[in-house]
């Protein structure tokens, strides 16, 4: 069973840096994808897509946070990460980390919560002004 499990999360003032942790397990060495979402106060009923990466290494960003977060992954621990650097007010919310199988995903896929099946219990980021 395909286990995802968020860390890192914590508070800093604008213009901070956060660095995020998912740690996934159980899944079996084929095509998939992986990526971050966010749930922002006022919002609790939505998943937005932030930032995500299939097994080709090819990433997927949100122009809201394109050029400020990276995401990387160590296959070799099977851990992902987001680099979230010059941190927002407006980037504050709970963040959770998704994965499935995918053989293939456009940039609107792999950033729709809809098209993952496997997710974390979420980590909060708050950025104050």
């Amino acid at each position: 069973q395909v286990q995802v499990v968020e860390s890192g999360g914590g508070s800093v003032q604008a213009g901070g840096s956060l660095r995020l942790s998912c740690a996934a397990s159980g899944y079996q060495r084929q095509r998939y994808c992986i990526g971050w979402f966010r749930q922002v106060p006022g919002k609790e009923r939505e998943r937005e897509g932030v930032a995500a990466i299939d097994s080709d290494g090819l990433t997927f960003y949100a122009d809201s946070v394109k050029g400020r977060f990276t995401i990387s992954q160590d296959t070799a621990e099977d851990i992902l990460y987001l680099q979230m650097s010059n941190l927002e007010p407006e980037d504050t919310g709970v963040y959770y980390c998704a994965a499935d199988y995918a053989s293939s995903m456009t940039a609107i896929q792999a950033l729709s919560p809809y098209e993952y099946s496997y997710w974390g219990q979420g980590t909060q980021v708050t950025v104050s002004s």
